[in-house]
């Protein structure tokens, strides 16, 4: 299982991005948690596939249609903790 720890910048407040994100990963079988972040930012971390990391990441760089992406920054690494679902943190 491999994890990623992403940083989503731009317009992602007040839009749903959250909600558009816990959607989008538990449909691609995904652990972890999203939330806001000071400063216009979003962040995720995520578990499972490869595979579908790859196509989370690519789903968190278009967001929802209220949003706007300007970046996502992405780093893989080790799994810290084990997650039971995808939720989201505040």
């Amino acid at each position: 299982m491999a994890e990623i720890n992403a940083l989503v910048f731009g317009r992602v407040h007040g839009v749903g991005f959250r909600y558009f994100t816990v959607q989008k990963a538990r449909k691609l079988g995904l652990n972890g948690f999203v939330k806001n972040v000071p400063g216009e930012k979003v962040e995720i971390v995520a578990q499972g596939s490869k595979e579908n990391l790859e196509l989370l990441i690519e789903i968190l760089k278009k967001g929802p249609c209220l949003g706007n992406v300007e970046e996502v920054k992405v780093e893989w690494r080790k799994e810290t903790k084990k997650f039971k679902e995808f939720s989201i943190e505040f």
